[in-house]
């Protein structure tokens, strides 16, 4: 497949995710886990994807069973980042 056709693909595919973020807390219940679940791990390289927002967040993480994890509370800026990468607003639900 060219590269422009799999770049268009790929911002159709942005524009139909529903995405969803949401805050876990680990055992104990002192260290916050920020789940991201909802992208399609065929269509978007899961380990890319965490390894970008790990270097713009600054925290450690992980792709792991087609959700990824980000260390500590940062759903308002993944949601951001997100937005940021083309993936459509609407369709990005923050959990509380």
């Amino acid at each position: 497949m060219s590269d422009i056709l799999e770049d268009l693909l790929k911002g159709v595919l942005k524009e139909g995710e529903l995405i969803k973020i949401r805050l876990e807390r680990r055992k104990g219940g002192s260290k916050q886990v920020t789940v991201i679940e909802g992208i399609d791990e065929r269509v978007f390289n899961h380990r890319e994807l965490v390894s970008k927002l790990k270097a713009k967040l600054a925290c450690g993480g992980t792709a792991k069973d087609g959700r990824i994890e980000l260390q500590g509370d940062h759903r308002y800026k993944v949601r951001d980042i997100l937005i940021e990468m083309g993936f459509s607003q609407p369709n990005i639900i923050v959990e509380e």
